[in-house]
């Protein structure tokens, strides 16, 4: 079992920035990947971006340039610093984690609003 836990959601203004984080516990060795999603209200829940357990990283193209993914020195605690945030950035935040057998595991949810 893993569990996801987020914080650093809130209001920020166009153009701000954020930095969310994510502690992972649990059985950790079995996680291949993690990162985050995003939805926003009345749309699927999309890709934000990941990282592999060595290091490979992959972003959505709306956030591309935008926003940055990382770990701590341990790999239990996943960041997204979030800059230059848009309106369209507005969605609930999710953590995720993959294990190498195919489970898949979610944090509550955290609330980004970006808004003047």
């Amino acid at each position: 079992q893993v569990q996801l836990v987020e914080s650093g959601g809130g209001l920020v203004q166009p153009g701000g920035s954020l930095r969310l984080s994510c502690a992972a516990s649990g059985s950790i060795a079995t996680i291949s990947t993690m990162g985050w999603y995003r939805q926003a209200p009345g749309s699927q829940r999309e890709l934000v971006a990941t990282v592999t357990g060595i290091g490979y990283i992959n972003y959505a193209d709306a956030v591309k340039g935008r926003f940055t993914i990382s770990t701590d020195n341990n790999k239990n605690t996943v960041y997204l610093q979030m800059n230059s945030l848009k309106p369209e950035d507005t969605a609930v935040y999710y953590c995720y984690g993959a294990s190498f057998t195919g489970s898949v595991y979610w944090g509550q949810g955290t609330q980004v609003a970006v808004s003047s």
